[in-house]
């Protein structure tokens, strides 16, 4: 299923909710200029919640290679924009990930692919965090998982504190990243 084509089922329903919306706003959803949103809107918000269909221990294991590989493997800087469950607002920023893997590597970009995934489903930073270091522990069963995630955050900058600057970094690790020397090869590698 191609996510810019093809949407999921519930499309219409969703559209006509984006039209209560409007009107619940004080909009007139017949006005030229948004007479298409409440579609546009639907088929947008099934976009970045494309993450709902797909699963992420799939795309690590539909790559997963035999490899005596035993040091870091790092994939740093790998953008990502989310959904704040809390306000339906975007959040975005950076993912850096490693692991120390124990008989098996995955394609690098399977680890991206992951983030992507849980990134477009409704989100707090901290349990994508989370998710993405567990998924990546239950399917490869490294020696070790290291996660930090760089965000900003809009329910921050456009509303209630307004913080256009603040940047939440968060972080999840297992295995050999619980100790220090390997937490802090990992943060100097991703330049932290």
């Amino acid at each position: 299923m191609n996510p810019e084509t093809e949407f999921r089922e519930g499309i219409d329903a969703l559209a006509k909710h984006y039209t209560d919306i409007l009107r619940l706003l004080g909009e007139d959803p017949t006005r030229e200029g948004l007479q298409k949103t409440p579609l546009r809107v639907a088929k947008a918000m099934q976009i970045l919640t494309r993450g709902y269909t797909q699963d992420p221990h799939k795309v690590l294991t539909d790559a997963l290679f035999a490899e005596e590989y035993d040091q870091m493997v790092i994939v740093k800087d790998i953008d990502f924009f989310s959904m704040c469950e809390h306000h339906m607002l975007p959040f975005y920023g950076k993912v850096h990930v490693a692991y120390i893997p124990k008989g098996y590597i995955t394609g690098l970009s399977k680890i991206a692919r992951v983030v992507d995934i849980y990134s477009h489903r409704l989100q707090v930073q901290e349990r994508m965090t989370q998710q993405i270091k567990q998924c990546i522990q239950d399917t490869l069963h490294p020696l070790g998982v290291m996660v930090v995630v760089e965000a900003k955050h809009m329910c921050m900058q456009m509303r209630g504190v307004e913080k256009q600057n603040a940047i939440t970094t968060t972080s999840d690790f297992c295995g050999a990243f619980n100790q220090a020397k390997t937490r802090e090869e990992f943060m100097k590698l991703i330049g932290k």
